[in-house]
């Protein structure tokens, strides 16, 4: 049996999310069945100090041996080791570091969203593929192994036959403070970005193969802003997906003041029944799929650890195989949804502050 294929990360931010990745890195593949990739944290940079990555590498428990600490995310980038970097700052900071990564030849996995507007993505994209450097958005959803199943169920099967409409809501009741980056327009906070992305995606799941790989004919968002703060506090995104040939109509939703329903946070109807998708959105574990006619079926995918492990397999793979992007969520899927993202916020007229839609010649 040949050996397994060893990707070497380094890590730029040391947030909540970083460590909840970097945790899952360090457990062993084998927890997963996985046999095929491992992974290696070799370095972690922090924008404000040494002290802080250090700390960071004690949180985690990674071996300090091994793991370098910086104080700057420069340094992971000039470190020889480093193959990938793992993007995890605010999704403000997403469009200037992963460019300062590309620049210094890394590979890159971008914590979503991928950026602040979808012209920022173009050009992450572009130059991606011009240094032919291996680039992904990391949509962790789109890697379990639950939704490998409902896109296998959905469009190899087509249990559903063809699909009609598909709704999903992300909404988490958070108490408004100038502290939290959520109610913070400089940091691209809001619903949209940060919650709605997750039922948008579970509308790409089901829609953007049975449309031709093409995103909506039709956006249209609602966005009411958060009292005192100018971030988007409930939105809601409309969307026609039609390419001549099919037609379905998908709503998602999300909020920073009330929460989903638990029961299921996503539903996907076709002609032949619904598959509906339990909470979490993000992270689900169960999905029922309701045929007409027929008894549902409900099956439970339990996830080990947080689930992060998963995009990260897909990076080692695709790398491994000289690939420049995943198979299973592509740097096109990505743009698309971006788009989207885009057409909700134009439509609503919501715009964020400054330079955070800025977009470098290149």
């Amino acid at each position: 049996m040949a050996a397994p294929y060893e990707l070497k990360w380094g890590i730029l931010a040391t947030g909540g999310i970083a460590k909840l990745f970097v945790k899952d890195l360090l457990l062993d593949p084998s927890t997963r069945d996985v046999t095929d990739v491992k992974h290696k944290v070799v370095a972690i940079g922090s924008s404000s100090s040494k002290a802080s990555a250090e700390q960071f590498i004690e949180f985690v428990e990674a071996d300090k041996n091994t793991t370098r600490a910086y104080g700057s995310y420069a340094e992971v980038l000039q470190d020889p080791d480093v193959q990938i970097v793992y993007v995890a700052s605010p999704q403000s900071h997403h469009y200037d570091n992963v460019l300062e990564a590309l620049r210094a030849g890394k590979h890159v996995c971008c914590e979503k969203p991928f950026t602040i507007n979808a012209k920022q993505t173009a050009h992450l994209i572009r130059l991606a593929r011009e240094r032919k450097l291996f680039l992904m958005e990391a949509v962790w959803t789109r890697f379990f192994p639950i939704t490998r199943e409902i896109v296998r169920l959905l469009h190899t099967e087509r249990v559903l036959g063809p699909i009609q409409r598909v709704w999903g809501d992300f909404s988490r009741l958070f108490d408004p403070s100038p502290e939290h980056r959520l109610f913070k327009p400089e940091l691209g906070g809001g619903a949209l970005l940060d919650l709605g992305v997750y039922p948008i995606t579970w509308n790409f799941i089901a829609l953007y193969e049975q449309n031709g790989r093409k995103g909506p004919s039709e956006v249209r968002g609602t966005i009411l802003k958060a009292r005192g703060y100018d971030v988007d506090e409930y939105t809601s995104v409309s969307m026609v997906w039609d390419n001549g040939e099919s037609q379905a109509v998908g709503t998602a939703s999300c909020s920073l003041s009330v929460q989903t329903p638990r029961a299921y946070c996503v539903a996907i109807q076709g002609e032949k029944g619904d598959l509906l998708v339990e909470w979490p959105p993000y992270r689900p574990e169960t999905y029922i799929l309701q045929l007409k006619g027929k008894e549902p079926v409900k099956k439970t995918f339990p996830v080990p650890g947080q689930g992060l492990f998963w995009e990260a397999d897909a990076c080692a793979r695709a790398l491994r195989d000289g690939k420049l992007e995943a198979d299973e969520y592509t740097l096109e899927e990505s743009l698309a949804v971006m788009e989207v993202l885009d057409r909700a916020r134009e439509t609503a007229g919501y715009a964020f502050p400054g330079k955070l839609e800025k977009v470098y010649s290149e």
